[in-house]
């Protein structure tokens, strides 16, 4: 977009003073030579010298340049040393500042321009609804749409599409639709906007509609199409569609394999990124989170090194992706490759999300020193981190640890919720901590209204059954009110390894065998416990038992980190 049409229709007239004219042929070539954040300190300085702070045309140039290097800040700086800003210079300022997704500084860049007595014109208010769409700010973009009606501009096309587009976003589609049915003309950026209204509410029928009627249609309309179709699961529908398109571009690919990602269906979103002819950061993000999130982190991560010997620069979204995987993988030398490349990067860890993830990445990898602390520089801590560090502790022999810190959790007022209560029950057993478990488990039910989940009763069933309690144990597990729960019963037999029970380790067993027929860790984990007791003719009937029903052990395996000579 021109520097003319971002700032309003800005161009010469008679009343623009001729010093003002000069002055910007002057600064002209120093406005074309601005390729960095740092040149914008130069040009600045210049017009300091010069003593032209109070110039509206030449400060409006300024803002845009500010405005494409996303550094807000420093254009309000420079606006604010304006005494009488003109209506572009409020423009470029406002449209700057909505760009950056700041809600309450544009509503108030607003009110100012308001106070000065200066118009808002048509350029203003696409801005404005922007940052209401952008913030789901209803209450905010009613009174925008008021202030639209009182100055006389509700009949602009752009107006009107902000409008639209606002109205969507934030759910309310039959306002929307009111808009763009009292419109003298649309283009296909209204029609657009009102189709990805009705997508974002899973009116897919409403858009389809809407789609079929539009008289022409753009790779964005195309795009919202098929992006609702794959958001809502109809990967039916939204192939077709990529199918039909006259012209696709890097987004059309990226939203067919985010909807196959989210569908499980790896393969064809493999296929899909192969075959795109132009790859962005978003698409490489689709694809590596699709990995981690579908349990094959190893592909996840081997993605990512494809894409680092690309010179392609990962964002915080790959990064926690890659970080999930790592977790998953648990290798500590990956983690420790990661850590580094985050602090030494321009993302940093400053983010909550971002830093959330790098404390599960390295309390999963084994790293607790480095979990811990950078979760006691965290100046607020949330559910999820808490849990992440409770798990590693217990994880790596210091459930204790765990079980502490989750009280301390609830001393700060956070309140646990089904997950928190199977960390902390898992803490227990890995402490080999029965009566603070216990205790938990009726505090989740009597304090925290929580109905016990076949988790919680398969925790209880380990924490028992390690601690030798196998009767109360196997009690637990035969009065369980909750669906038959194969990580109970594992529990149950791993107990009896433990503890030498033979006899109720056949009664378990043959109850596994009934519900995991094809599981092999059952049979050998029972052999087991025959072998160990010298007992080797049920050895030999369970390895035969075995051949018979066509069950093989699986054989163990191991990873080899990234960059490892081996």
């Amino acid at each position: 977009m021109s520097f003319i049409h971002r700032s309003s229709s800005l161009k010469w007239s008679n009343k623009t003073p001729i010093r003002s004219v000069f002055l910007f042929l002057s600064f002209q070539t120093l406005f074309d030579a601005c390729n960095s954040p740092r040149n914008l300190r130069e040009i600045h300085a210049h017009i300091v010298l010069k003593g032209v702070e109070q110039d509206n045309f030449l400060i409006t140039r300024f803002v845009c340049i500010c405005n494409s290097y996303s550094n807000f800040r420093y254009a309000a700086r420079v606006f604010d040393r304006v005494d009488e800003p003109n209506i572009y210079l409020w423009n470029s300022i406002i449209k700057g500042c909505s760009e950056n997704s700041l809600l309450l500084d544009t509503i108030l860049l607003f009110k100012r321009m308001r106070k000065s007595q200066t118009t808002p014109d048509r350029y203003t208010f696409p801005s404005l609804l922007k940052a209401c769409s952008l913030g789901l700010a209803l209450r905010e973009g009613l009174t925008i749409h008021c202030a639209v009606v009182r100055l006389g501009v509700a009949s602009d096309i752009f107006v009107q599409t902000g409008l639209i587009d606002f109205y969507g976003k934030c759910g309310e589609i039959a306002s929307a639709r009111k808009v763009f049915d009292g419109m003298y003309i649309t283009n296909e950026v209204s029609w657009t906007a009102l189709i990805a209204g009705y997508t974002s509410l899973g009116d897919l029928g409403a858009a389809r509609t809407l789609f079929d009627k539009m008289p022409n249609r753009n790779t964005v309309t195309w795009n919202v199409m098929i992006d609702g179709y794959a958001k809502c699961g109809d990967l039916t529908s939204a192939r077709k569609l990529f199918d039909e398109m006259p012209s696709r571009n890097v987004v059309s690919f990226t939203s067919l394999i985010n909807g196959y990602a989210k569908a499980g269906d790896m393969a064809s979103a493999r296929y899909l990124f192969d075959l795109a002819p132009d790859r962005d950061i978003v698409s490489w993000t689709a694809l590596i989170s699709g990995y981690a999130q579908n349990g094959r982190p190893y592909e996840a991560i081997k993605i990512f090194q494809d894409m680092y010997k690309k010179n392609i620069k990962p964002d915080e979204f790959i990064m926690v992706s890659l970080m999930s995987a790592c977790a998953e993988v648990g290798s500590l030398d990956f983690a420790k490759w990661v850590d580094n490349f985050l602090v030494s990067s321009a993302i940093g860890i400053n983010q909550a999300y971002v830093i959330a993830a790098l404390i599960h990445m390295n309390a999963k990898c084994g790293n607790m020193y480095r979990a811990v602390q950078l979760f006691e520089e965290m100046p607020k801590k949330d559910l999820f981190t808490y849990c992440s560090v409770i798990q590693g502790l217990s994880i790596h022999g210091q459930g204790g640890e765990g079980v502490t810190l989750f009280s301390r959790m609830l001393e700060e007022g956070l309140v646990p919720d089904e997950v928190a209560f199977t960390v902390v029950l898992t803490a227990c057993t890995h402490a080999g901590l029965v009566e603070e478990g216990c205790r938990y488990f009726h505090s989740m039910q009597n304090d925290y209204s929580i109905i016990p989940s076949p988790d919680h009763y398969a925790c209880m069933v380990d924490l028992f059954g390690r601690a030798g309690y196998l009767k109360e144990a196997y009690y637990i597990l035969r009065k369980m009110p909750v669906e038959q729960h194969v990580g109970a019963w594992g529990a149950m037999l791993g107990a009896c390894n433990l503890h030498g029970d033979i006899e109720l380790s056949k009664i378990v067993a043959s109850h596994l065998f009934e519900i995991e027929p094809h599981n092999a860790g059952n049979y050998v984990l029972l052999s087991n416990i025959h072998a160990a007791a010298d007992q080797w003719l049920e050895v030999w009937d369970l390895r035969n038992a075995m051949t018979e029903r066509g069950i093989r052990k699986v054989p163990g395996c191991s990873w080899v980190s990234p960059g490892s000579s081996s």
